[in-house]
């Protein structure tokens, strides 16, 4: 390595220990700690690194357990989300399309409804044809009024 590079890397080093100084708390270290403090403090982050390794497998703790604390609520809340799956959807008629009768004919089987009122659901398009159905059947309901030409959203 040349000179230059050296002094431009201890020139980091200083201006990175200068800012840690600076970014660091003034906390107040108990009469009994300050001896060991002061030795931590001495230690490069390479053997920092090793003693937390060291004192990690002798105490069977591990340093970023707080950090990990901090974050696990918030992962917890994402993952109820997750585990909260709908499991009830309402379908929507969009559009009839071109084959109206076949869609008529659906609605009329899946609502119960005489053809007049059938009519009047595919003409008032875009409209809930059922509400919370179970997931596999508003999922069957879709593919069924989708092939016969629908256009049908889950919600």
């Amino acid at each position: 390595m040349s000179d230059e590079k050296k002094e431009v890397e201890a020139e980091e080093k200083k201006e990175a220990a200068t800012k840690a100084t600076e970014d660091k708390k003034e906390v107040e270290v108990p009469k009994k700690f300050k001896d060991l403090v002061k030795q931590i403090e001495e230690l490069s982050v390479l053997e920092l690194s090793e003693l937390v390794k060291i004192l990690e497998e002798k105490f069977g703790v591990s340093a970023a357990a707080p950090a990990m604390m901090a974050a696990m609520p918030q992962a917890g809340a994402e993952a109820g989300a997750e585990a909260e799956e709908k499991s009830d959807f309402d379908v929507e008629l969009v559009a009839a399309g071109d084959a109206k009768i076949a869609i008529i004919k659906i609605v009329r089987e899946v609502t119960g409804k005489g053809l007049k009122d059938a009519k009047d659901i595919v003409d008032a398009a875009p409209r809930v044809i059922k509400e919370k159905a179970p997931k596999a059947e508003a999922e069957e309901l879709k593919k069924k009024l989708e092939d016969a030409g629908a256009t049908v959203n889950l919600k």
